[in-house]
């Protein structure tokens, strides 16, 4: 397995594996990989012929303030576990190299999808997710691109910009990987106190919750303001959570719905604050009744 630090280097390494006549599956990561990462490896490991993973902590996407300076970086030991979870190669780029100088160049999705739940708070963080991922797609020139539905809104987003341009990339969303107490995996867990760690598995039983709801057969089960306030009432049960935003919307378009109409997918997202530490989760809701 290679580490790759440099363009050169990596279209050096693509070179020499010969795409010609093989699949190449790509998972874009920020590092500090965790089993939702090494899950998406494994994916792209059993589809493809070459896979490769980026680890680069993507300065365009994050906001002043923001944690960027800190985000936790260990490039030894992402390397050790994306080797182990079958990637060729884990490319490491400086942001210099990704951004040379006096690059004006930003890649933007636009319209509704972007503009609701994290886009909210974030304004200007999925430009930056879209244009890096944009570059590396340029770079690598991979069949399939892996992402996980934690991170839903971006992966519909890039959905979206991968469909605009026209790109030749499939874009592969994988499952949510949870603790053993149904917190969703994040990089940002590592930030949690440990009263903090406990009470956050409150977005993940809220969304339970909701998902209960809509299944009940009762009577405003499938009301967006009902779902909606199921899940506040729990988030807020807990003391140190403090609410972004709960949603529950279109889960292809994040259009707003009032309510769920039959043979319709909803996604009811929840980002919730601990601290310093926002975490974000999701479910699809279930269209049949029990």
């Amino acid at each position: 397995m290679s580490l790759i630090k440099t363009i050169p280097e990596l279209e050096a390494w693509l070179d020499t594996m010969g795409r010609h006549g093989r699949t190449l599956g790509f998972v874009p990561t920020m590092g500090c990989l965790h089993a939702g990462h090494l899950s998406l490896i494994k994916a792209a490991r059993a589809q493809n012929d070459l896979v490769v993973a980026s680890v680069f902590v993507n300065p365009t996407q994050f906001a002043p303030g923001e944690d960027y300076e800190n985000y936790p970086r260990d490039i030894g030991r992402d390397y050790a576990l994306a080797r182990e979870a079958g990637a060729d190669a884990v490319f490491n780029p400086r942001a210099a190299e990704i951004y040379i100088p006096g690059a004006s160049t930003a890649v933007e999705v636009t319209g509704e999808i972007t503009k609701k739940l994290c886009g909210a708070s974030r304004p200007t963080h999925f430009k930056g997710v879209t244009t890096v991922v944009n570059i590396l797609f340029n770079l690598i020139r991979p069949d399939r691109a892996y992402f996980g539905q934690k991170d839903a809104q971006q992966a519909l987003i890039v959905k979206k910009m991968v469909r605009d341009l026209h790109m030749p990339v499939e874009v592969v969303v994988c499952p949510i990987v949870r603790e053993a107490d149904g917190l969703a995996m994040s990089s940002r867990n590592v930030y949690l106190s440990p009263e903090e760690r406990r009470q956050a598995v409150c977005l993940n039983e809220a969304l339970g919750k909701a998902e209960e709801y809509a299944a009940s057969g009762a009577a405003s089960s499938t009301s967006a303001a009902r779902l909606t306030e199921i899940m506040e009432s729990h988030i807020n049960s807990r003391s140190l959570a403090v609410i972004d935003y709960v949603r529950v919307l279109d889960s292809e378009t994040l259009a707003d719905i009032a309510a769920i109409a039959p043979g319709q997918k909803a996604l009811a997202a929840v980002a919730v604050k601990f601290g310093k530490t926002r975490l974000v989760d999701n479910r699809v809701l279930p269209v049949g009744r029990r």
